[in-house]
């Protein structure tokens, strides 16, 4: 018998994207700590596991050693929703054939990609059940696969479903493989998994597949938490649920009590005095319009301690009561309406603190998802769309960002029989109604949800472009932000706001030094110009800021306090 404790082990992540789990970096889904959990439960010692992402094996051919000289090499990933990503490029399907090719020990695939793969990871197309040349195919839960594959010598397992006790050990015992992410620690965000399973059908969704709504006991989750902390990991995000308002209670109705003491736990097993993110994603509208006063309770805990700039998306995905129906979409126009206006009321304010003041990002907003190429769709749905939308505006209500994409069709979901050729059929009308969107909508509303002075804390700088710095914050869709020169990348800093884009603003460092600050930072402060900074930077130093030249006064804001 095949004795576990001799096994070397390596575990490459292609990234996933699923309409309730997301994996490209800065975020680490859960399939690899729990993959990593299962295989220490079954007897392989933690110091002969490798993790690896495809970034790293795409920047350094060494660590394709690793994949050929495993005794079991397992890869995990798959896109079941198209995206467009800054912190890592997902795997495409070639590359994840090459892999399988280039390991000489047992291979397994798992994740996502049992759903079926496409010729790219992009939307309006379809996609196909491939075996990708690997030796085992995990149609259940890869981790259980792996677990039950070591277990019989590699011989073969049953495509199975982990069941609680399972994942609470193994979420516990594969936290370390944060330590082996390219990223630094304090730049991963983990994906929680509170819950699987839909209640609802939509025609394009692969959520039902995993069955009724089923959770987590909440401690389950505070020591998963735990567990990350202590290998360095403060930014969590509570994203792997159809809903999260349902948490706790039978998957359909909100449940307070089971928030509070999920949220609660969370919010202390980070520690205060660390760089913390505690973020969502998907809220289900109809929820918090057939029990309002349930969902408001529940929202407002949410809010009293996640972390600001949170977003809950909303799954319209379309404002046409026609392809509502034929698609068994739950919620109509009117109704996602009611529920923007709710989020808006109990958790569209802004916190306050010593250090920033009441320039945050409001604690939570919505998200609206949009997905076109369903069947039904029409000319008139672009219009529906587009009204949903500016009667949102008009009302001066919030939504942190409107997501538009084409679907994807997978066996198993019903948009399998009509396919991509809708989306395909739209794709011209589709183009011009996105970039109206992103002109009427997007822009405007972002400056509603970060106007000018907005004070974004803890920004990583990512890349350089067009001779600016770009960085996010850690978090739920986080705001893409430019700042003026070229910075060192890997550094964290504080920016506020000096102006907007579409989908992502310009800021300077926050609080701005008159004597430090460039020319080009000078002049992106709103009302001091090209002339006004040469003048600041001709009559340095300063002692004071009252010594700035006086027709500067009134728009030193960004700047830091010398008195």
């Amino acid at each position: 018998m095949l004795d576990p404790a001799t096994l070397d082990v390596t575990i490459v992540d292609g990234y996933v994207d699923e309409p309730a789990h997301f994996g490209v970096p800065p975020y680490i889904s859960t399939y690899p700590r729990y993959t990593a959990g299962a295989l220490i439960d079954a007897g392989v010692p933690e110091e002969r596991i490798t993790y690896l992402t495809i970034d790293a094996l795409r920047d350094d051919q060494n660590h394709w050693n690793s994949v050929e000289a495993a005794d079991l090499f397992v890869y995990i990933g798959g896109m079941t929703v198209p995206g467009s990503y800054v912190g890592g490029t997902p795997a495409e399907p070639e590359e994840v054939r090459r892999l399988a090719w280039a390991a000489n020990g047992t291979t397994l695939v798992g994740g996502p990609v049992r759903f079926g793969v496409g010729e790219e990871n992009a939307g309006a197309t379809e996609t196909e059940r491939d075996d990708l040349d690997y030796d085992f195919v995990a149609k259940g839960d890869i981790e259980a696969a792996a677990h039950d594959l070591v277990a019989s010598g590699l011989e073969g397992f049953g495509n199975r479903m982990r069941d609680t006790e399972e994942v609470t050990r193994w979420a516990r015992k594969g936290a370390f493989v944060v330590e082996q992410h390219p990223n630094h620690p304090e730049y991963l965000i983990a994906e929680l998994e509170t819950g699987r399973g839909c209640p609802y059908r939509c025609s394009f969704c692969t959520e039902p597949l995993y069955g009724t709504p089923t959770f987590r006991p909440p401690e389950t989750v505070i020591s998963e938490v735990e567990a990350l902390v202590d290998c360095g990991v403060t930014n969590v995000r509570l994203g792997r649920q159809a809903d999260i308002l349902a948490y706790g209670g039978d998957g359909e109705r909100p449940n307070p009590d089971a928030l509070e003491t999920l949220y609660g736990g969370i919010d202390a097993a980070i520690p205060d005095d660390s760089p913390r993110t505690i973020h969502l994603d998907n809220m289900n509208p109809i929820t918090i319009v057939e029990w309002p006063e349930l969902a408001r309770e529940g929202i407002r805990i949410i809010a009293n301690h996640n972390t600001p700039g949170d977003t809950a998306a909303f799954g319209l995905e379309s404002a046409d009561p026609r392809v509502q129906e034929q698609n068994n979409l739950n919620v109509s126009a009117q109704e996602c309406f009611e529920a923007v206006q709710i989020v808006n009321e109990a958790a569209g304010w802004r916190p306050e603190d010593d250090t920033h003041g009441p320039s945050r990002l409001p604690k939570l907003l919505p998200g609206i998802n949009l997905l076109h190429g369903l069947k039904g769709e029409r000319a008139e749905t672009y219009d529906h769309n587009l009204d949903f939308l500016q009667r949102v505006y008009d009302a001066g209500l919030m939504v942190r960002r409107v997501n538009i994409r084409q679907v994807m069709a997978f066996d198993g979901t019903e948009m399998s029989d009509t396919g991509a050729s809708i989306a395909r059929d739209h794709k011209q009308q589709f183009k011009r109604y996105k970039r109206e969107v992103r002109e009427t909508i997007d822009n405007p509303m972002l400056q509603r949800v970060a106007p000018v002075g907005t004070v974004l804390p803890d920004l990583h700088l990512e890349y350089h472009k067009d001779g600016k710095t770009f960085g996010r914050q850690l978090g739920t869709y986080p705001l893409l932000v430019a700042v003026p020169g070229k910075r060192n990348l890997g550094k964290t800093i504080d920016v506020a706001v000096t102006d907007h884009g579409y989908r992502s603003v310009s800021g300077v460092e926050f609080p701005l030094d008159p004597n430090a600050a460039s020319l080009d930072e000078l002049e992106a402060v709103p009302g001091v110009g090209q002339r006004r900074a040469g003048d600041i930077i001709v009559n340095r130093p300063y002692d004071t800021l009252g010594e700035l030249p006086h027709e500067t006064s009134g728009d030193l804001e960004p700047f830091t306090p010398m008195e």
